[in-house]
């Protein structure tokens, strides 16, 4: 076996050691679903009081409502508790910090192979997209009136959320 997880394993069986959620059901006990952004300075579940067990948390670069997303929105709103969704973009992203075109050169350089076919999603005007995301969200026949949506912008050097919308 490929020794490149041992460490992770390790960490694993000390949480497992302690692990608490045992027989839980699994629905959002806070009633909270959060859209946010793959980025490893975001703790979601710190940042808003939250413990594992009382939100569905949603990530993906930029923190955007993409409709694999909406499909998760709409499980957690219709069968699993959700009644408020925040969605979270934040500061200094990288989706927000060159254009589509920019970004896949990058990549193409990175990886030396062609990625121009690549739909990454950048985030041209980012408190437009979330105000954007929050109207998506909002508008979906499966979610609509049944939570609350609000959008927002955290920022990664004070950990502070601002509502955009």
């Amino acid at each position: 076996m490929d020794s490149a997880f041992d460490d992770l394993l390790q960490h694993n069986r000390d949480f497992a050691a302690t692990f608490a959620l045992q027989g839980f059901d699994g629905v959002a006990k806070s009633g909270v679903a959060m859209v946010t952004c793959m980025d490893s300075r975001i703790d979601p579940l710190g940042m808003i009081g939250l413990e594992p067990g009382d939100a569905k948390i949603l990530r993906n670069p930029g923190g955007r409502a993409t409709e694999r997303t909406l499909v998760a929105l709409v499980l957690g709103v219709n069968l699993l508790n959700v009644d408020r969704i925040l969605l979270v973009q934040h500061t200094r992203c990288a989706m927000a910090s060159k254009s589509e075109r920019e970004l896949l050169v990058d990549i193409s350089q990175a990886a030396g192979v062609d990625a121009s076919w690549l739909d990454l999603g950048a985030i041209e005007h980012q408190r437009l997209s979330i105000i954007q995301d929050v109207h998506r969200v909002r508008s979906h026949p499966l979610i609509g009136e049944r939570a609350q949506i609000g959008g927002f912008l955290y920022d990664v050097d004070t950990g502070l959320l601002e509502q955009v919308a």
